[in-house]
């Protein structure tokens, strides 16, 4: 929706003085993106486990096809917009060639320990047109420190903090622009000058600096309503999740939809079973991008380092049924005010609408009504609470002569950035 920079003005004017929480720009963009990719891969890849048992050493690591291009074009094919690697998960082997640890890729025989993933998901990412972000787990059981980068007393708790710190500035100096910072488990130290200084806009999660936040589930939905407002408070504020979510807080705070595509984070050699039915996606799918939220769905690469054939075949499967269900919308319309009119060429059978609020002023509507005029009268088809960035309603098919979206609670006049129709079943 483009508003005039006259009526842009006025509205913002207005949005101040409702004193509403709002979305930085780079948040609005980070919302736009909608799906997101994960690339989880450690020693437990090789030890069948989801968490590192210590119990190999980078000797033993030897990735003999990993190919950063095949991860990129992998996701890229399933509709991410960015991949985030996991550089370091919990055991606290790095992937990179950091100077802080002797339990890293220099030590592996991969590439003659010369090999850097970063290095080469920078490229990859430049090559196919992704953001690229970064998993920097504060925990780390190699070190003997536990979540948020707790240590057990405070000589230890110095040291690891300057280890942290310094990986924390490798990953951020060294492999241009990192767009989202992930800190599993909050953290319980200040990392505030780093991020200043070598990712000033990144998206973050967790941590004092957050400005998204963990859905409270890794099942793929967004609990309705899933309002983008949160309260702040500087000793929770790193670990609120959509529960925490408020439409009167006072800071933007949106919900990330961590979820797997198998049932682990991590390839085991039982999992291939537990791949995701496209079907089982696209019900995440509807309740996390559909619930407002962004979905960040995992990869698991394998002891070879390349993603399984059949997960990047039912990543790409999972996209298609995206763009079918709702690529191309039956008729859109958008606009200011308490009612929005989409109207058909000619009645259609449709059985879904997906709402998008104009959210550079805030998440203004409290309850909506869907309705549809059937036979000359108007039906209900959907109705419900937060809007955000997008709410998707399906219902039974019925043939409409046009669709009318009716907010019926609202903080200052709702901004409708798109009110689209569909029909998705076959």
């Amino acid at each position: 929706m483009t508003i005039a920079p006259v009526l842009f003005a006025m509205v913002s004017a207005q949005t101040a003085s409702l004193k509403l929480p709002l979305p930085t720009p780079r948040q609005v963009e980070w919302h736009d993106m909608e799906l997101t990719s994960f690339v989880h891969f450690a020693p437990n890849t090789w030890q069948d486990k989801e968490y590192d048992d210590l119990s190999l050493s980078p000797s033993q690591l030897n990735p003999t096809l990993l190919n950063t291009d095949q991860w990129a074009k992998t996701v890229k094919e399933g509709g991410s917009k960015m991949l985030i690697f996991v550089a370091k998960h919990v055991g606290g082997f790095c992937w990179w060639q950091t100077k802080t640890t002797e339990y890293s890729v220099k030590n592996s025989p991969w590439r003659a320990g010369k090999g850097d993933v970063m290095a080469d998901l920078q490229k990859s990412c430049k090559k196919y047109g992704l953001k690229l972000g970064v998993y920097l787990s504060p925990a780390d059981s190699k070190h003997g420190i536990e979540v948020g980068g707790r240590a057990k007393d405070p000589a230890q708790q110095e040291a690891y903090t300057k280890i942290f710190r310094e990986q924390l500035t490798e990953l951020l100096s060294k492999y241009g622009e990192i767009y989202e910072v992930w800190f599993d488990g909050s953290l319980i130290f200040d990392v505030s000058d780093i991020l200043a200084k070598y990712a000033p806009n990144a998206i973050v999660f967790q941590g004092p600096q957050a400005n998204i936040r963990w859905v409270g589930n890794e099942e793929g939905f967004v609990p309705y309503p899933g309002w983008n407002g949160a309260k702040y408070d500087p000793k929770t504020w790193g670990t609120l999740t959509s529960a925490d979510g408020d439409p009167n807080g006072d800071r933007w705070l949106p919900n990330e939809v961590d979820c797997r595509i198998r049932d682990t984070w991590f390839w085991n050699t039982k999992n291939a079973p537990a791949l995701k039915s496209v079907d089982t996606l696209m019900r995440m799918y509807e309740r996390s991008v559909g619930h407002g939220g962004v979905m960040l769905l995992n990869q698991t690469p394998d002891p070879t380092g390349l993603i399984p054939a059949t997960d990047v075949k039912r990543v790409k499967e999972f996209a298609q049924e995206i763009e079918r269900r709702y690529g191309a919308p039956i008729v859109t319309s958008q606009g200011k005010g308490k009612v929005v009119i989409a109207q058909p060429s000619s009645p259609m059978v449709v059985d879904a609408v997906s709402i998008m609020e104009d959210i550079h002023f805030g998440e203004r509507v409290r309850k909506y009504i869907v309705e549809g005029m059937v036979d000359g009268k108007w039906e209900m088809l959907a109705e419900g609470t937060a809007i955000g960035h997008k709410k998707i309603d399906k219902f039974d098919p019925v043939r409409v002569a046009s669709v009318r979206l009716t907010i019926t609670e609202a903080a200052g006049e709702p901004i409708i950035r798109q009110l689209a129709v569909f029909r998705t079943q076959h």
